[in-house]
């Protein structure tokens, strides 16, 4: 990134050789109810089809990529959005009920709501005779 003579903004990663974009750090507010945690993540200018959630082995990864739009008619002058990558990672409790993560995407700002399990009801367990 040094020679395009661009700095890494707060919350950004210097881009690895492999890529040609910088990565960004999404803000995240963590929420918590007796019934779930809920995750809201800034990704302006991400597209919903962009967006790439995964959990394998209780983390949970963020992906998504955004392109700056220039609406028609009108021509860039100033502009602090960029193109670039975004990622972060959650090693989430075994608590979390990962079936059931919902994910919503709207103005910029990934709302997730990650359910909390339900502990199993107790149980008899019946004795056979041998």
């Amino acid at each position: 990134m040094a020679d395009m003579g661009v700095q890494p903004h707060a919350g950004e990663r210097g881009a690895e050789s492999t890529r040609n974009a910088p990565v960004f750090i999404p803000v995240t507010d963590i929420y918590e109810t007796d019934q779930a945690l809920f995750l809201a993540l800034e990704l302006p200018g991400v597209d919903p089809a962009a967006v790439n959630i995964t959990l394998d082995k209780r983390v949970l990864t963020i992906t998504g990529h955004s392109v700056v739009q220039v609406p028609e008619g009108f021509s860039l002058t100033h502009h602090e959005y960029r193109d670039g990558d975004y990622e972060r990672s959650f090693t989430l409790a075994e608590s979390i009920d990962g079936e059931q993560i919902e994910a919503e995407l709207k103005d910029g700002l990934l709302h997730l709501k990650l359910p909390k399990a339900q502990p199993a009801p107790a149980k008899s367990i019946h004795v056979k005779a041998v």
